[in-house]
Parts: structure tokens; sequence; C-alpha cells
């Protein structure tokens, strides 16, 4: 039997969608996509800088509640909406993430019209 424990916290986004923000599982965090959210799962539309840096910034208060930071981040997969901004978002990105980076998936152009970035992760724990 897996033994799964749901990462929560203070300043975790929550939503009413069915999922948990995250999940511990043995020494592995795996992180769901994180949007432009508010604390309470509501969509904050934005520039793409802002929500890109608003998803980010939501993935880092659920590593923090399970006592991890971008360091611990062993797989990215980052979802932009218009590959006009992928540019931008390599620059963004390069400010959470540092060598050695983790490994990385970028699909652009699946998200509609809803969102403009969106992005998962998995963490190790050691």
């Amino acid at each position: 039997m897996v033994n799964k424990e749901v990462i929560s916290g203070e300043g975790v986004p929550s939503s009413p969608l069915p999922f948990s923000p995250a999940l511990k599982v043995n020494n592995m965090v795996f992180v769901s996509g994180q949007a432009s959210v508010d604390e309470n799962g509501k969509i904050v539309n934005d520039t793409f800088e802002n929500e890109v840096r608003r998803s980010f910034d939501n993935a880092k208060k659920i590593l923090a509640a399970a006592g991890l930071d971008f360091s611990d981040v062993v797989q990215v997969r980052n979802y932009v909406g218009n590959q006009e901004d992928l540019a931008e978002f390599n620059a963004i990105y390069k400010e959470y993430f540092q060598a050695p980076f983790p490994a990385r998936t970028t699909l652009i152009g699946c998200l509609g019209t809803l969102l403009k970035f969106e992005v998962d992760l998995v963490a190790y724990v050691e």
C-alpha cells in the first residue's frame, strides 16, 4: 500500500476542484498544476509575466509547506499558452531554477483562453 500525505498549510492555494495541492509519496513530492490563482483558487487574469510569477510563487508556497524549495525540484512541466511568450518564459524560469536545472517539458498552445501559463513539478525529499 502506498502511503500518501497531502501537503497543505498556510498560504497554500486551495481549490474547489477534486485534487490535492501536492502529495508526498515516500521521498517524492508531486505538486499539482499551479496557475495564476489566489489562495481560494480563483483565477487571476494578468499579463503573461505576472501569471507565470504567480504560478511559480504558488508552487513555492506548496514546496515550503513540505519543507522544500526549488533546489529540491527534479522535474518541471510547463504549459505556455502562446509560442510568442516562450522567450519571456525562459528568462523568468531562470530566476526560479538554477543549474543543475531540473528535467523539463514545455508544452505550447495547450491552455485555451482561460490561462496563459500553468506549471506542475516533482521534488525529491532527502
